[in-house]
């Protein structure tokens, strides 16, 4: 923690008011009485006040003095202006303070939630004038304020039928006026007259589910709410609703109303609850509003607020998310706890209890394990770990009561180097991963128990660890169990829709705890420095010989970690038909075997990462590369390809195709005579064989021709291939990605291939650019635009001048350019990386035309944020780029234009 996050969390034993943060209401009174203007008055000691309490936040006051210091200034306000109104019967009526400010809470932008109680013989229209007054007088003070009205009957009736208005009148406290009116609406609110103890248990329970469904049912959010939230204020605040309702105690700020709590359950709670008020505090004051999400607009102004700064280990904006994402966790675990305390003594106090023994240390008590006795971890420390076996061998179970959660807890402290190296821990450990059942289940319950992290250190120290980009949209730890899920998920016949190469893969692999191995530490080194896949290798080492692996397996479950790149890398980056590439990618492999591991890990790893970025396409690729792949292994590696031998067998197959729909050698000829040997390199048979026959068909037209089909993968991704064919056109990319970006399309894919001085061939891969625009453009519409543009060499599409999503913007880094030269191709490749921004490959495109550049081929890869293309490139004889001076103007021309560009829209 930073030092003000610790003086956030220093008790104050009472609100030390400074001068500045007491109201004169002498002075207000003396207005009314002259008969004088009070609003700039009053609106000058409300912004006084709220200066006053921004400089002692910034100073690192402590936030329970600066939360209840505001309530009690508002207080004041409200208190000066109740009594300055002309009340006809002030016995009859009062203002309340319920919700948050009724608990004396108040952050700078927060709701004033007030309730105006009458009497039940009160007549309401009689107040209505002054009430009208009062409430009109707040909103000219431009305070946040939620109002009702009503008499306590009212207000119990209400509450009867309305969960939100009963919790808030268990939190009131009376402002002004009759208090006698509030203690009798509070006697009724907590009797059973609107809700009984157990249906406002279950209410506030189903709530609070559903919330937690709203967002993903995890705390590990990339914009996380600070008060909704899983794990967060709400969470908090609906512990202590519950409390309040059943011990029927309205004061369940001090330690003895949770009485139900370990001293250390009680401090996680009150710790926590000053983290997030210091969080939201800050928030609030930077947005200027009554902001609680943590957007990306204000994570790192908020973390420099905090007084978070950029170390080796990672961004001051990271280190304050992780703090975050722990607290919301460390929350989320007390949570489970006590509402699975009051679910036993509310609703199922009286049930008869179902007891099935496991072993001498645990039983299943009505579907929950436990500890027969709580000592158990005291005594016998390996059942710390044994415990989550058992739950894994039993999948009836439903979880872990709440006493053992208490139990474990508070021994987790004896997992140290010792216990990690006895035989007994590791082969409980190891039998984990060999139990078939839902793993990454187990694994996460070890996690939030704060097991896991113990056992395995290494792993403690990547929870709640992001990466700040919109390429992980996970935590370190969050992603390492996705990717478990999704490793598990393979066997279940419903994934054989979206993974069927790996789902037939993971059967065959002869031990599927390696897997789960490396899918624990693909990841693990993250944030260290250096290369996490080295470091991580080291690490695995380490895990395997303590748990007693054998050489073979330890060097493939290292291999794996140490490569758990290499295959999403080279599909992403590189062409998977170049046989070169294939040639280059099959050496590093070192087995079949391990070409499988390698594959069915690369999925679940990308999958895992980013819901967005697995999808059909990508899959098509990754499945090229290992069919590819096995082919070149089954062949040998001995020998680099033949490359006439790989054309002229392209050739044969495709010709085959063409034969079978009646075209002749001659127009096929015709054609491929005048396009390179790259050309049958780079496409599949099938693909060629349609492009070919097109092409016949068209003739000797002059008019652009423009096919589209689903890409291979198939529709359900929206991704489609697009073949454009014309006479020759220098700016057939550049003029081809400004109309494709014009309608909203993503391109994944281009390839342009240059017959002599006959024509052009473009093949574009493209998908919508907005899922929830996919498939509002036909494949009609995006061919009749793009034959419309390209008909009119003069005229050029215009650069998309589309607004940049709000995320982008905040995620700014220079451009990066760098050349290499492809000696087997002899091409150049150009390789990008800038963050993503619409109309970038338009832009991209005009640049190389202007400098006289043709292009081969470009891979595309938008990685959240970040844009990573690659580009082959050639002079305009079909060179590699040889001009120095060429390659370096080339370059900052690219970084100029694209840094303006982005630097306009910060």
């Amino acid at each position: 923690m930073t030092e003000q996050s610790d003086q956030a969390l220093t008790e104050a034993p009472s609100i030390r008011l400074d001068q500045r943060l007491i109201f004169d209401a002498n002075a207000y009174a003396t207005l009314l009485k002259e008969g004088k203007p009070a609003l700039g008055f009053l609106k000058q000691s409300l912004q006084c006040a709220t200066e006053r309490l921004h400089e002692q936040f910034k100073s690192g006051a402590p936030i329970r003095e600066l939360v209840a210091g505001r309530a009690a200034y508002i207080d004041q306000v409200l208190k000066a202006l109740w009594l300055g109104a002309n009340w006809s019967d002030p016995h009859k009526i009062c203002l309340l303070a319920v919700g948050g400010y009724g608990r004396n809470e108040l952050l700078p932008h927060s709701d004033i939630d007030l309730l105006i109680l009458l009497d039940d013989d009160a007549d309401i229209a009689e107040f209505g004038p002054a009430i009208e007054g009062f409430i009109t007088l707040l909103w000219d003070l431009n305070l946040d304020i939620g109002h009702s009205v009503r008499t306590v009957s009212e207000s119990i009736a209400k509450a009867a039928t309305d969960i939100t208005i009963a919790t808030n009148l268990l939190e009131t406290r009376t402002l002004a006026g009759a208090p006698e009116l509030r203690n009798q609406l509070s006697r009724r609110a907590y009797s059973d007259e609107s809700w009984t103890d157990q249906r406002f248990f279950s209410a506030k329970r189903d709530e609070q589910l559903e919330r937690h469904q709203k967002y993903g049912d995890t705390e590990y959010n990339l914009e996380p709410n600070i008060k909704t939230s899983p794990g967060t204020l709400r969470d908090i605040q609906t512990i202590g609703w519950i409390t309040k309702r059943h011990f029927c105690n309205e004061n369940s700020d001090s330690e003895t109303a949770y009485d139900f709590l370990t001293a250390d359950e009680y401090n996680t709670l009150r710790e926590g609850e000053a983290y997030l008020w210091r969080l939201r505090y800050g928030l609030q004051m930077l947005a200027g509003r009554n902001e609680n999400r943590l957007l990306f607009d204000h994570q790192r102004s908020l973390a420099n607020l905090l007084g978070y700064v950029d170390r080796e280990e990672g961004l001051g904006v990271e280190q304050m998310m992780q703090e975050y994402y722990r607290y919301a966790m460390a929350l989320g675990e007390l949570n489970d706890v006590v509402l699975q305390y009051f679910d036993e003594i509310i609703l199922h106090a009286d049930d008869e209890e179902v007891i099935v023994p496991l072993n001498r240390r645990f039983h299943i008590r009505n579907d929950y394990i436990e500890a027969i006795n709580n000592q158990t971890f005291a005594y016998q420390p390996f059942a710390l770990v044994e415990v989550f076996l058992l739950m894994a061998q039993s999948p009836q179970v439903r979880g872990i009561r709440a006493n053992t959660i208490r139990a474990i807890r508070a021994h987790r402290h004896l997992i140290d180097d010792k216990f990690r190296s006895d035989l007994a821990n590791t082969s409980l450990f190891m039998e984990i991963l060999k139990t078939p059942h839902a793993l990454h289940r187990t694994l996460s319950s070890m996690k939030r128990y704060g097991v896991l992290g113990k056992y395995l250190p290494e792993f403690g120290r990547i929870v709640g660890k992001m990466q700040h980009d919109l390429f992980h949209i996970y935590t370190v730890d969050a992603h390492t169990i996705h990717v478990i899920r999704n490793m598990i998920r393979l066997r279940n016949p419903e994934s054989v829709k979206d993974y069927p190469l790996a789902t037939r893969l993971v059967y065959r692999l002869p031990k599927l705890e390696l897997l789960y191995i490396a899918g624990i530490y693909h990841d693990i080194a993250k944030g260290r420095g250096g290369d996490h896949s080295e470091l991580g290798a080291e690490d695995v080492e380490a895990f395997c010989k303590r748990h007693h692996l054998s050489q073979r397996d330890t060097s493939l479950v290292a291999w794996l970690v140490r490569n758990h790149l290499l295959m999403s890398m080279t599909a992403q980056r590189k062409d998977p038909s170049d046989p070169e590439v294939i040639h280059e990618f099959a050496s590093k492999i070192d087995s079949q075997i391990h070409l499988d591991y390698l594959y069915t890990l690369t999925v679940c790893d990308i999958s895992a990462t980013n819901p967005k970025l697995w999808n059909t396409w990508r899959a098509a690729l990754l499945r090229q590369l290992y069919s590819e792949t096995k082919r070149a292994i089954r062949r040998g590696l001995d020998t680099p390809p033949d490359r006439s031998q790989w054309v002229a067998d392209t050739q044969a197959e495709a010709r085959e195709i063409l034969h079978s729909q009646d075209f002749s050698d001659d127009k096929i000829d015709a054609i491929w005579s005048a396009l390179e040997e790259e050309y049958f390199l780079q496409d599949s048979t099938g693909e060629i064989a349609w492009q070919t026959a097109a092409i016949i068909r068209h003739g000797d037209s002059i008019e652009p021709l423009v096919l589209i089909r689903d890409a291979k993968g198939g529709e359900a991704e929206g991704f489609m291939q697009v073949m454009v064919y014309q006479r020759a056109r220098d700016d057939l990319f550049a003029a081809t990605t400004a109309t494709l970006e014009q309608l909203r399309l993503n391109i994944a894919e281009a390839r342009i291939n240059c017959a002599t001085d006959r024509f052009s061939l473009g093949s574009f891969v493209v998908s919508s650019a907005d899922a929830e625009m996919s498939g509002t453009v036909s494949k009609k519409q995006i061919s009749q635009r793009l034959e419309r543009e390209l008909s009119n060499p003069e005229h050029y599409p215009n650069v998309i001048k589309r607004r940049t999503p709000r995320q982008l913007k905040h995620f700014y880094f220079p451009t990066e350019v760098t050349f290499s030269n492809d000696t087997v191709n002899q091409r150049t490749v150009m390789e990008i990386i800038t963050p993503d921004r619409p109309g970038l490959l338009a832009r991209i495109g005009s640049i190389l035309l202007e400098h006289e550049v043709e292009l081969v081929t470009a891979r595309i890869a938008t990685l959240g944020e970040r844009v990573e293309d690659v580009f082959v490139l050639t002079d305009v004889d079909g060179a590699p780029l040889s001009d120095p001076e060429l390659c370096r103007t080339l370059r900052d021309d690219i970084c100029g234009q694209l840094d303006q560009q982005n630097s306009k829209e910060l």
